[in-house]
């Protein structure tokens, strides 16, 4: 194994081949199952965890519903069964969603948490005034996009070629990941919002969410 990174605990249920680190958490913590998920059941459990209510919940549902239509294909066949069949959270990878190492590379296609990607977000961040006390390592809205901008700059000089074809695609991709981790996840509020990199680690590792956020889930 390479050098700082680390084999998630056992949890047969979560498969390799969903590499989101918010759905494995879901699955780790049977919010949902681990394979066929109906699209109502799966944006109405992400749409708990944002604690979002009214017409703000509402529009979440829907973004989180298309998303998770195309998430095993944009063909009209692969349309049709994730309609009839839902997301199937263990055949994401190499899907419409999967970057193929434009994102942050800390989670692998083996499952294998790197901690020094982890390391590396942390350099992206600042410190913030936790609404808890005291400060800690975070990243805000400005940081978050930096971050992104780095990764794909990153994955352009790696595979220039490969990346110049999707040049306009993946940044969109991108934008379904952390800003939307930020949002549901952030602490603070306003331009003083920021995501824990502490949380972002217990996140990937222990696919396990904050207390706040699994008191929304148990709802």
């Amino acid at each position: 194994m390479p050098d700082g990174a680390i084999r998630e605990a056992a949890a047969p249920q979560v498969s390799p081949d969903n590499p989101c680190p918010f759905l494995r958490a879901l699955v780790a913590g049977d919010y949902v199952g681990g394979h066929a998920v109906p699209l109502p059941e799966l944006s109405g459990t992400i749409d708990r965890a944002t604690g979002k209510t009214g017409l703000p919940a509402l529009i979440a549902r829907a973004q989180i519903f298309m998303v998770a239509m195309i998430a095993n294909g944009v063909g009209p066949f692969s349309q049709l069964r994730s309609l009839s069949k839902g997301a199937i959270l263990d055949r994401l990878r190499n899907g419409p969603l999967d970057k193929h190492g434009a994102g942050s590379r800390i989670l692998d296609q083996h499952a294998v948490v790197h901690e020094d990607e982890i390391a590396r977000l942390a350099t992206f961040g600042k410190d913030f005034p936790n609404p808890d006390g005291g400060t800690e390592r975070g990243l805000g809205k400005s940081e978050v996009k930096t971050f992104m901008a780095a990764n794909f700059q990153r994955a352009k000089d790696d595979h220039p070629w490969f990346y110049r074809i999707r040049r306009c695609y993946y940044p969109l991709l991108m934008l379904g990941e952390w800003p939307v981790l930020l949002d549901i996840m952030g602490k603070g509020q306003g331009e003083k919002r920021y995501l824990s990199v502490a949380e972002v680690r217990t996140l990937f590792i222990e696919r396990r969410f904050p207390d706040r956020i699994v008191a929304l889930l148990k709802r």
